[in-house]
């Protein structure tokens, strides 16, 4: 584990997922702290209020407490990561899918935060396929999502279903 680097790990995590955990899990295998940054997502429409999501991304990151803050941000990841004292971005690749994507968002952070390292992390092999987009619509649809978020965000996700009249 490096010692004293922190560690920044964004995403809009709605919800948070078995693979966002096992990525988190990872980086604290490497990093001396790691913040779970939570989008307020202005780009995308998200599920869950962005207070829901950073209770569950709590929730989720109990077991590394000592490790493991969750906050939220608005605006630049930038701005976030240089305020928190970042020296590395935690990003999450399923698949080489996500890599082109990943690889170019590195480059632009690398441009905005040459100091700032970005760290590719891989999910365990029963992870990789999970995604917060194809849990969203698999409960949506009344399917069962046990295999891919904890029993927490099953509950939230249960519930939201219910709210939205989607039982």
């Amino acid at each position: 584990m490096a010692s004293n680097v922190i560690a920044v790990y964004p995403g809009t995590f709605d919800p948070i997922t078995l693979g966002h955990e096992d990525v988190v899990r990872r980086a604290t295998q490497l990093f001396s702290k790691v913040i779970v940054a939570v989008a307020a997502g202005h780009h995308k429409k998200a599920l869950f209020t962005l207070s829901e999501r950073i209770d569950m991304a709590r929730e989720a990151v109990k077991p590394y407490s000592d490790q493991v803050s969750v906050e939220s941000f608005s605006g630049l990841l930038r701005d976030f990561v240089v305020a928190r004292g970042g020296k590395a971005m935690v990003r999450g690749l399923r698949a080489v899918t996500d890599f082109d994507y990943e690889f170019q968002l590195a480059g632009m952070n690398r441009s905005l935060m040459p100091d700032v390292e970005t760290v590719f992390l891989t999910p365990s092999d029963k992870y990789q396929f999970i995604s917060s987009t194809f849990v969203r619509e698999i409960a949506m649809l009344g399917g069962e999502v046990h295999k891919f978020v904890s029993p927490n965000v099953e509950q939230q996700l249960a519930a939201k279903v219910r709210s939205l009249g989607r039982e």
